[in-house]
């Protein structure tokens, strides 16, 4: 088999110990077999864990960082420009990826690469720089304590050029906060799983990028006809008018009136002052401009600034529906240009703002139950909404002062620190909870506790699905769903592309595979990228099953299976513990897994190779 085009079959490999950096060429099988973003990561990963016999500290040297884009990213076709960060999470301890729009995979693959790798630790803080076809490692400790926007102008001042796309840490990457996360466009992030503190732990402030290289494409007249279609479906459909005006800000609405908004650190599914941070509320007094990532019509980000009171200046890329509710509803807030400006600092500082909502909601809610003291919280009383306690709280654990130097350590660690806070943090495997309540739909709850990194809802956000359509789910209806979503999504991440499209819009799947085969030149059908896109599933469950993950880890939160939601219009839900664990085993079974959740060692030995 050939791959005839989409590729520069291309791997650049930088060894920050030793200051090798080596082009490495990519097998034709490698690249049929994995395609690329989260398919090369995870295939990487594993064969350099087997290396390691699966000992990885993932703050040390040895842990190995991918990044990589698909074949498709750059391409013209709706929304392709997404790369992912791939290694071993510092929050979990287990397989972690992120993917990051905008358009820093789009040039790391004009400069040549098919994916970038990393290992190894520099002797300072520096900066890696990747001139298309030439590679330094250049010391920049004046970095140091800068944020993510101030860091990113000094090293184009540095260069001596903006024509240079910049991935980028701030302090919280540098002082290793477990979720701490990689900037990129000033405010595109590759957010979960701590991708951050891995470049922190290597002393890598930041990647810059440039490249003028053309893409290989196969077939450009039947990728642009291919694509044409599916940009003329996304500008006819109904809501696209809307996703340009208000972006992801439409869900707060949604999810408050279907119950499943987290509130008030998880306790309610509704939050009563709605109103006040939700996109209309954008709109009227803070929205200044739309933004996109490549190649997107829908231009779901949105340009905000604060005009006036307290926070005045505040100017953010923001917030997107996450944000806003682990920022905003989460934690009591109800002023817009408080969540704002929350959001803006998780942006500088360099955090995963859906763990920073949970953590500091958590936080609130231990304090008001009695199970943190006043002296645990250094003195300083937080309540639900103190908005300047909020925000001091925030930057405390960027720089890991006083109780943010346990927060910075995530939910496993405060719960070790405070064992009763097990019941007030939502979580999974350690990765704090997306915001979307699943007490209201156990396909949800489901999703989240198999999901291979962690409680995040790209995995499988099935939660809509079942909320509109009622009562009337099966077991297997239920199960089904989950794994058609578990099989699918990674395969937009492999080609590089948002799922947006499909998800919001509905774009039809059958547009990726013909996407696909015009870029690579390599026919394949939905189902030949899906059978490859569920192996990748299979292959992160074995490095988790490997790195000591067993069925106890595929576990419901405290609150979801013991705390009915409070209040609207799904009070009274939760997920039984009977009724999770008849789901999780149906699942096993469906994914022929064995009754501990471990795949076949068939499945195994397809990764053999290459």
């Amino acid at each position: 088999m050939t791959i005839k085009s989409g590729y520069f079959k291309t791997r650049l490999h930088v060894d920050l110990s030793s200051g090798s950096c080596q082009r490495q060429k990519l097998s034709d099988d490698f690249l049929e077999q994995y395609v690329g973003g989260r398919g090369f990561g995870a295939k990487l990963v594993w064969d350099h864990l087997v290396q390691h016999n699966f000992q990885i500290d993932p703050l040390g040297p040895e842990n190995l960082l991918v990044i990589a884009p698909g074949p498709l990213t750059g391409a013209y076709l709706p929304s392709s420009g997404k790369c992912s960060f791939v290694s071993i999470s510092p929050q979990t301890g287990v397989y972690g990826d992120s993917s990051i729009g905008g358009t820093f995979g789009v040039e790391l693959r004009q400069a040549g690469l098919d994916m970038l790798t990393v290992v190894g630790r520099a002797p300072e803080l520096s900066v890696l720089w990747i001139d298309e076809d030439e590679t330094r490692i250049l010391p920049m400790p004046e970095l140091a304590g800068k944020s993510c926007l101030e860091a990113e102008g000094l090293i184009k001042e540095r260069l001596r050029t903006h024509d240079v796309k910049v991935a980028v840490i701030g302090v919280a990457g540098e002082n290793l906060v477990r979720f701490a996360c990689v900037n990129a466009d000033w405010s595109r992030n590759a957010g979960r799983a701590g991708m951050g503190a891995i470049l922190g732990s290597k002393n890598i402030k930041a990647i810059a990028l440039r490249g003028h290289k053309d893409l290989p494409v196969h077939d450009i007249r039947g990728l642009m006809g291919e694509a044409e279609t599916a940009f003329a479906y996304m500008r006819n459909h109904k809501y696209f008018k809307m996703w340009q005006r208000e972006g992801l800000m439409m869900v707060v609405d949604y999810a408050s009136a279907a119950g499943i908004l987290p509130t008030h650190n998880f306790k309610d599914g509704t939050f009563a002052r709605v109103g006040q941070i939700n996109g209309e509320t954008m709109l009227n007094g803070y929205k200044i401009g739309d933004s996109a990532c490549f190649g997107c019509p829908m231009s779901c980000g949105n340009l905000c600034l604060v005009k006036q009171g307290r926070y005045v200046g505040t100017v953010t890329e923001g917030p997107e529906y996450e944000s806003c509710a682990m920022l905003g509803s989460n934690v009591g807030i109800d002023n817009y240009a408080a969540v704002l400006h929350a959001n803006q600092l998780c942006d500088e500082l360099g955090m995963d703002s859906i763990s920073v909502g949970g953590l500091v909601g958590a936080t609130i809610e231990g304090y008001e139950k009695g199970v943190l003291s006043l002296a645990d919280l250094d003195g300083q009383p937080i309540a639900w909404g103190d908005d300047a306690a909020i925000m001091d709280l925030i930057s405390k654990i960027a720089r890991r002062e006083g109780i943010g130097d346990v927060l910075a350590d995530g939910a496993r660690a405060v719960i070790r620190r405070w064992p009763e806070m097990d019941k007030l943090i939502v979580q999974v495997k350690g990765l704090e909870q997306s915001a979307y309540d699943s007490r209201a739909a156990a396909s949800m709850a489901l999703a989240y506790a198999t999901s291979d990194i962690g409680a995040h809802h790209t995995r499988a956000w099935t939660i809509a699905k079942e909320v509109e359509q009622g009562e009337n789910w099966t077991d297997e209806e239920r199960v089904n769903l989950v794994i058609y979503h578990q099989s699918l999504r990674p395969m937009f991440d492999m080609l590089g592309v948002c799922r947006l499209p499909w998800i919001e819009l509905g774009l039809n799947e059958q547009h990726y595979p013909r996407f696909y085969s015009a870029v690579t030149g390599h026919e394949a059908t939905l189902a030949d990228l899906l059978e490859k896109s569920n192996s990748i599933y299979n292959l992160t469950r074995l490095i988790n099953n490997r790195l000591g993950l067993t069925r106890q880890d595929d576990a419901l939160p405290y609150k979801v299976h013991s705390c009915p939601i409070q209040t609207g219009a799904t009070a009274g839900k939760f997920i039984p513990q009977d009724t999770f664990d008849r789901l999780l085993d149906l699942y096993y079974q469906k994914r022929g897994w064995d009754a501990e959740g471990k795949p076949s060692a068939e499945a195994e030995r397809l990764h053999s190779v290459c």
